[in-house]
Formats: C-alpha cells, sequence, structure tokens
C-alpha cells in the first residue's frame, strides 16, 4: 500500500507573524480542497501533520475528506530557520540554495540540513514502525523536510535538485512495504495514485 509526503500548498505570507504560524492563502485552501476530492484521499487511514499551521489545515482537509482525525507530530517541523527570521523570497532561495549545498554546516544558525533529515526520517519511520502496512497513509509537512525525506528514501545525497518543483502543495508516494520512492512530486491535484 502506499505512503504519501505532502507539503502544504500557498500560504499567507506575513512578515510580521512567526513562519510556523503562517496559515493556507485562499489558493492553497482551494487547492487542498481539490486534492481532498482525489480518490487517493478517500482511501486514506492516517493523516499525520507537523505542528505548523499551514501543515495542520492542509491535514485536516485530508483527514476530513477520509474521515480521519489529524495526528500532530512536532518534530516532522520544517527546518529551523528561527536564527535569520523572515526573509524576502530572493534572499531566501539564495539561503535555501545554500543549505541544501552544505548540508553539514548551517547557514547563520539554520539548523543543518544533516540534523532536519536525521530527525523527519526517525519521526516518519517511529510512526510506521506501529502502522499497518495495508493502510494509506499521509505525512503532511514542508518542502525543505519533505526533500530530505525524499533523498533518504531513494539512497541520494542530499540535493536541492530534487525539491519539489514550483512551490508547496505538492506530493510523493511511496511504498510501505519496501520506503521506495513510486513516483516523483506530483501536485496534489494531480496524482491519480
Amino acid at each position: 500500500m502506499f505512503g504519501l509526503y505532502i507539503t502544504h500548498p500557498q500560504v499567507k505570507i506575513d512578515a510580521n507573524v512567526p513562519v510556523p504560524k503562517w496559515g493556507l492563502s485562499d489558493v492553497g485552501a482551494a487547492r487542498a480542497r481539490k486534492a481532498a476530492e482525489s480518490g487517493w484521499a478517500r482511501q486514506l487511514r492516517r493523516v499525520v501533520s507537523s505542528d505548523e499551521t499551514k501543515a495542520i489545515e492542509t491535514a485536516e482537509i485530508l483527514a476530513e475528506a477520509s474521515g480521519t482525525k489529524v495526528e500532530i507530530v512536532h518534530a516532522m517541523h520544517e527546518n529551523d530557520r528561527s536564527a535569520t527570521g523572515f526573509l524576502p523570497p530572493p534572499e531566501f532561495e539564495e539561503a535555501a540554495n545554500w543549505f541544501f549545498a552544505h548540508p553539514e554546516e548551517s547557514f547563520k544558525g539554520w539548523e543543518r540540513a544533516v540534523d532536519a533529515q536525521a530527525r523527519i526520517v526517525t519521526a516518519v519511520k517511529a510512526v510506521l514502525a506501529g502502522h499497518d502496512a495495508a493502510a494509506p497513509i499521509a505525512f503532511v509537512g514542508h518542502g525543505g523536510v519533505g526533500t530530505l525525506l525524499k533523498c533518504h528514501l531513494a539512497g541520494r545525497p542530499i540535493g536541492r535538485d530534487r525539491d519539489q518543483p514550483g512551490g508547496g502543495g505538492n506530493l510523493y508516494a511511496f511504498g510501505l512495504a519496501d520506503l521506495g520512492l513510486k513516483c516523483d512530486w506530483t501536485p496534489i491535484e494531480d496524482w491519480r495514485g
């Protein structure tokens, strides 16, 4: 059966609000609702989310479609970037490029990529250790750690070339029996299972 890693779609960016508290924008919420209409969403037996607002909002929409409850796992949070605070998009992209290119170093106090990867891998494996491999499950979180998890599942080194295209609101599937990748990043409303 399948497991999914899903990134939250578009958010309301507000430099005056801590990033973990950002919620979905109208566009992001509409995309999550469209994904929830998919057959795969109704098959989910568990929906596990990071504790950041945008991920929880996405997870709640998907959980409602499948009649499940959202489980919160704190360790699924995005890579810790609090040392620099909000960075405007061009500066953020440069910082993210550096983060992925130097996984064993910290960008101006950010959590290192290798540490964030170890954290997300451990969190996902802990959930799956007690999970029925015949029951579809979705992990809802963030692009950075989602990419780090994907690199691990693919047995590939950390690299931004494996990052999701076009921002958030994408997913990849993996097998629950072998944890092997079954598809690359796909927009959440386009995946057919």
